[in-house]
């Protein structure tokens, strides 16, 4: 049984090594996951921001601060590096090229494959976010505010499970590649729905009580706002949030299983 468990890590571990080395043997574009947001933040939504509160009399806006608005901004950046970084580009190819033959006769599956990407990509997330926090802290810790870390750690674990839930996502839009030609059409409207209902713009304490009430049984709040406010320390929770995201976990989980079965049923490697 060990030896079943070695060699199914190291298939894992493998996939996972292959990924890393595509990610940084262009450096360029490493240097550019690591500042990029950092950039974003402060010449996009930084200067907005800054704007908005200069016309904004007693300088706060529906109890947020100016620096509370930085912050809330700075800690979804967080929240998006560590949770929406893998793509499902590459699976929708995959199918659409015929490429998948591959996975049915490989000693990894197509779902083990991407699931270890996704892990591999999240590792280097890890590691960026962990840069991206030590350079504030030193220039910006006044945006931050105090380090908290039960607060910081519980936000890395619902961080963790959002995560999941894109991949799941996305891993279900990429098997539309079964049906349609293109699939990018799905993930970016879904992201713009997520990104509006989620608290990604503005916190959900500027929408209507009862449009938040209605999220409530959605799960878009734990995609930002939820994680958010648990890094900021102000939402305590972190149960129900972790059984939301569970809970949708498993449903798109189901649907990508199912989507998978039938899409089998249709392929013919017309690209191979």
């Amino acid at each position: 049984m060990m030896t079943a468990i070695r060699i199914e890590f190291l298939k894992w571990f493998q996939t996972m090594k292959v990924t890393w080395s595509e990610v940084f043997v262009y450096r360029f574009n490493f240097l550019l996951m690591v500042i990029g947001p950092m950039l974003v933040l402060f010449f996009i939504k930084y200067n907005v921001w800054s704007s908005i509160y200069q016309g904004a009399s007693g300088q706060e806006i529906n109890g947020y601060t100016f620096e509370e608005m930085v912050s809330y901004h700075l800690w979804f950046m967080i929240v998006s590096m560590l949770s929406m970084a893998y793509s499902g580009q590459d699976l929708a190819e995959d199918i659409r090229l015929g490429r998948i033959s591959s996975y049915l006769i490989y000693p990894i599956n197509f779902w083990q494959f991407n699931t270890a990407r996704f892990l591999s990509i999240e590792c280097i997330q890890v590691g960026i976010v962990l840069i991206t926090l030590s350079t504030t802290y030193l220039g910006f810790s006044h945006i931050l505010g105090e380090f908290n870390p039960s607060a910081f750690f519980a936000g890395f674990a619902i961080s963790f499970l959002v995560g999941v839930f894109w991949f799941t996502i996305q891993y279900t839009t990429g098997l539309l590649a079964f049906w349609f030609e293109e699939t990018w059409t799905f993930r970016v409207l879904f992201q713009i729905i997520a990104h509006f209902l989620s608290g990604a713009i503005i916190p959900l304490d500027f929408y209507p009580s009862w449009l938040v009430a209605i999220l409530d049984y959605s799960p878009f709040p734990t995609l930002a706002y939820v994680p958010v406010k648990i890094f900021l320390g102000s939402y305590t929770e972190l149960w129900k949030a972790a059984f939301t995201l569970l809970f949708w976990i498993i449903i798109s989980a189901g649907i990508a299983a199912w989507v998978w079965k039938r899409g089998l049923k249709l392929y013919t490697a017309a690209g191979m």
